[in-house]
């Protein structure tokens, strides 16, 4: 009866286990290339068997585009487009823990206009299954992007449409701050903005000079996109009101500041720059400071007044002694 219990237990918290599912890594994760029309650009991808058994997986082309101002890509059926330029092996079988370099190669179109064009390549454990309407579907999946750029007289041009801190938050009382940028692409290829973030005091000082984008995102054609930058604080941010003082002490910043954005973008490099200011008032400490200076204050005060007193006492006794 006990050994029953035991088995009854040990099914019972069986399923809060986690148990690895079939697992494949696939690099690189982004594929960024540039082709002229007619040409065939010849690339690889890397394949790895996570699992502990043989395993065969097979490969779907899909295209995305953007939506939104993520980052996230929205997949489309690979019925025309880069999806259907890109030569890849349908299946491929991997031993337990095999690494396999695979080729494969892009068939750019003689006519393909000047632009950007986008698919993925999936792998997954199952057959891909064509549904109604053309779209593969393929059960759990994995794989890379890749971003195809096609040289030519690109229409359209990239800006900032917006720069401030998050929510447009004025006022701060110690870091990290936030800050956020929209860039705006309606050309028809994808744009990379790089630069930087400049951070001035109130006496033009450099505080601090942050990447503009740290992870190297893509604007999409015809999208916005969202960056986020952190100024980050030296140390960890403290709970509490104490735990604020200390933090705001350690890593002391007061008065106005400003953000300066300069942005490099596109095949000709150019240039394009906004500002936005804001206040750090460390409120918590002040209030300790002036706490202390109201106490300093008083205990000189209370201090010069006893020392008159006491001056004053001085001089009475004397004046009676010598009487």
């Amino acid at each position: 009866m006990k050994k029953f219990a035991i088995i009854g237990f040990i099914l019972m918290i069986l399923p809060f286990f986690p148990f690895k599912a079939a697992a494949l890594t696939v690099s690189p994760v982004r594929l960024e290339v540039s082709g002229e029309p007619g040409q065939t650009l010849l690339s690889e991808l890397i394949l790895i068997n996570e699992e502990r058994e043989s395993r065969t997986f097979y490969s779907s082309l899909e295209n995305f585009e953007a939506r939104g101002e993520t980052s996230r890509p929205y997949f489309t059926p690979g019925t025309e487009g880069l999806a259907t330029w890109i030569r890849v092996p349908k299946e491929v079988t991997l031993e337990p823990g095999e690494t396999k370099t695979l080729p494969f190669k892009i068939e750019i179109p003689q006519n393909t206009e000047p632009g950007g064009y986008f698919a993925a390549i999936f792998w997954g454990s199952t057959p891909p299954e064509i549904k109604e309407g053309g779209q593969i579907m393929v059960g759990t999946k994995t794989g890379i992007l890749v971003l195809l750029s096609v040289p030519g007289e690109i229409k359209g041009e990239g800006g900032i449409l917006e720069f401030s801190t998050k929510d447009k938050q004025k006022f701060f009382s110690s870091l990290p701050i936030n800050l956020i940028y929209r860039f705006q692409n309606t050309s028809q290829d994808r744009i990379k903005p790089e630069g930087e973030i400049e951070i001035k005091n109130i006496f033009g000082k450099i505080s601090a000079v942050l990447p503009a984008n740290k992870v190297e995102g893509n604007v999409l054609p015809r999208s916005i996109r969202k960056f986020e930058v952190v100024w980050e604080g030296k140390i960890e941010t403290k709970t509490g009101f104490f735990g604020a003082v200390k933090k705001q002490w350690k890593d002391f910043h007061f008065g106005r500041y400003t953000a300066n954005l300069n942005l490099i973008y596109g095949p000709k490099n150019e240039t394009t720059q906004a500002s936005f200011s804001f206040f750090i008032i460390p409120w918590q400490l002040l209030i300790i400071v002036i706490i202390l200076l109201a106490v300093i204050i008083i205990a000189a005060r209370l201090g010069i007044k006893k020392y008159n007193q006491w001056i004053i006492a001085k001089a009475l006794k004397e004046r009676k002694a010598s009487e």
